[in-house]
């Protein structure tokens, strides 16, 4: 059973929590998308895991354009997805097997359909007018500035009933809501009490850099000269005054403000992978004032190789805040199949393994994306399959987000691998049906095993969910670190290559050697690895 709300204030720190996508999860009503009582009747999977919490992807109305991410109404639920019924069934389950449940919220737009921006629109007086963030065309009728938006395109799209432009990031059927305004604010803050009230343990915050934007609407400057001209035109420009504003930091304290009266309510910001990212997250998170935990998918804009893992570790060694790792999530390629040493080929189990490993090590809290415990490779899907209108827009350059959302296989036998007795709204890999959770169940080897084991070591271990790292200047390809608290000290060991590796002689206590892809851990008393060998903390940096 869950424990007591605010027992724990800080459950989170270190906390493992599951991402589920509901389209994708499991179908209930036999209509080829994911539901509610899907999510409900799976969580013992979850739980089995080992891990904390629950992030259910967003299940509120929406018209779908961008699968959920476009709100037409911030306290309600989909009949596409179930019922406000099935959503309390859903905690409800979910509390008496141990696990919390973070909702999304997408506070940053809405849909065009939502009745704010069905008002907003109309007129320039109108009580809402200023909702959304309006701006007259330039002299010539062009927009007001030069941003563009992430999905292509300016960033601003003509509304003739106004005779303005409005500002969308994303989709043009995402309008931005203008959180400069503190009714704006208000209103959200309304929404996310509604959900609170529900007993749900807290919230996943979508695009936080997107949230405030220049009030002056000054131009971006261009990017670095003489670079190669990118598919995604957004990468030409330096996002100085479109996004990452400082006074986003008003809002993620009203946000705290608001947290705070519910005691062992969590907060997890996403944040983009524009330069600077783990600095934001840091200062996301600093402080009593702002959010507990804090998130960026730069790694997986990122490389696996052995200068980039090193990176990544010292990130996860500095101070201040508190930073969350994702590997994999439903907007990015899936990590065994983007990081895949040997591309083209199928990953190799250990491979896998590896990513698991390091990932459940690093110091901060971790998200585990659907699948991501069965090894689930990144979806190869045909044109006429995609439903991404990303990917559509950008075929064959980038083929979107469909291959991270492609359904759970639950079942290797059946046509629709236990997801769905109808059409899956996305195909079922073939691949992924040799991974189906029943076919794991049965062979202790599978990696499905070795997420549940590994998390139980985990647990057992508490320096490595709370404590400090630091890293050891080991020689390419491997890398390591110790991780440490009052009591206790693990030393964490990965090979990043697909042969042995020999492991330095100041290593005493560690395996000889690391196998492909091989790890090894060690747990002592605090103190002792600078007795395990004398070399040992010459090589901390």
């Amino acid at each position: 059973m869950l424990e007591t709300r605010g027992s724990l204030q800080d459950w989170w720190r270190g906390a493992v929590i599951y991402q589920i996508y509901p389209r994708s999860f499991a179908d209930s009503n036999g209509d080829g998308v994911g539901d509610l009582p899907g999510v409900t009747a799976h969580l013992e999977h979850v739980a089995r895991l080992g891990v904390d919490a629950i992030w259910l992807c967003p299940v509120f109305p929406s018209p779908q354009r961008d699968f959920g991410y476009d709100v037409s109404d911030h306290t309600g639920i989909d009949p596409l997805f179930g019922t406000l019924a099935d959503f309390d069934a859903l905690v409800a389950k979910a509390h008496g097997l141990g696990l919390r449940v973070l909702v999304d919220q997408v506070w940053s737009h809405t849909s065009d359909r939502h009745a704010w921006f069905a008002q907003s629109r109309t007129s320039r007086g109108n009580a809402l007018a200023d909702w959304y963030v309006w701006a007259d065309p330039a002299e010539d009728g062009t927009p007001p500035n030069n941003w563009l938006s992430v999905f292509g395109g300016a960033a601003w799209t003509w509304e003739p009933r106004r005779r303005q432009y409005y500002l969308h990031h994303f989709l043009s059927h995402q309008p931005q809501l203008n959180l400069l305004n503190p009714a704006v604010q208000d209103a959200l803050l309304d929404t996310g009490r509604f959900w609170l009230d529900r007993g749900v343990d807290g919230f996943r915050l979508d695009a936080l850099d997107f949230f405030t934007h220049d009030p002056l609407l000054r131009s971006n400057p261009a990017a670095e000269a003489g670079r190669p001209v990118p598919a995604k035109l957004f990468g030409r420009q330096m996002h100085r005054h479109d996004m990452m504003q400082p006074q986003t930091a008003t809002f993620l304290a009203r946000i705290r403000a608001l947290t705070d009266e519910y005691p062992g309510c969590a907060t997890l910001g996403e944040v983009s992978s524009q330069d600077g990212a783990y600095d934001r997250c840091r200062a996301y998170t600093s402080g009593g004032g702002q959010l507990d935990m804090a998130y960026s998918l730069r790694a997986a804009r990122g490389g696996f190789d052995w200068a980039s893992v090193r990176g990544l570790i010292d990130e996860a060694a500095r101070d201040g805040g508190w930073l969350c790792w994702s590997f994999s999530n439903h907007d990015v390629e899936r990590a065994v199949s983007r990081w895949n040493p040997e591309r083209g080929r199928p990953p190799d189990p250990r491979f896998a393994r590896l990513l698991m490993a390091l990932q459940l090590s690093l110091r901060g809290s971790v998200l585990v994306y659907q699948g991501e415990e069965l090894g689930l490779t990144e979806a190869e899907l045909d044109r006429d399959d995609l439903q991404d209108p990303f990917g559509i827009a950008y075929w064959p350059e980038f083929c979107g987000r469909d291959g991270s959302r492609t359904p759970m296989p639950w079942q290797a036998a059946p046509a629709g691998c236990g997801f769905t007795e109808a059409k899956p709204w996305l195909p079922l890999p073939d691949a992924h049906r040799r991974l189906a959770v029943d076919a794991q169940e049965r062979d202790e080897t599978t990696l499905l095993h070795d997420w549940r084991r590994f998390l139980s070591y985990r647990r057992a271990h508490p320096a490595l969910a709370g404590g400090g790292l630091r890293r050891l200047d080991l020689p390419e390809p491997l890398v390591g670190f110790v991780r440490h608290d009052a009591a206790e000290e693990v030393l964490c060991l990965f090979n990043l290559s697909d042969g042995e590796v020999p492991l330095p002689a100041g290593l005493e206590g560690a395996p000889g050697v690391l196998g492909p892809f091989g790890t090894a851990f060690r747990a002592m008393p605090a103190g002792m690895t600078e007795l395990v060998g004398e070399r040992l903390a010459v090589l901390a940096v």
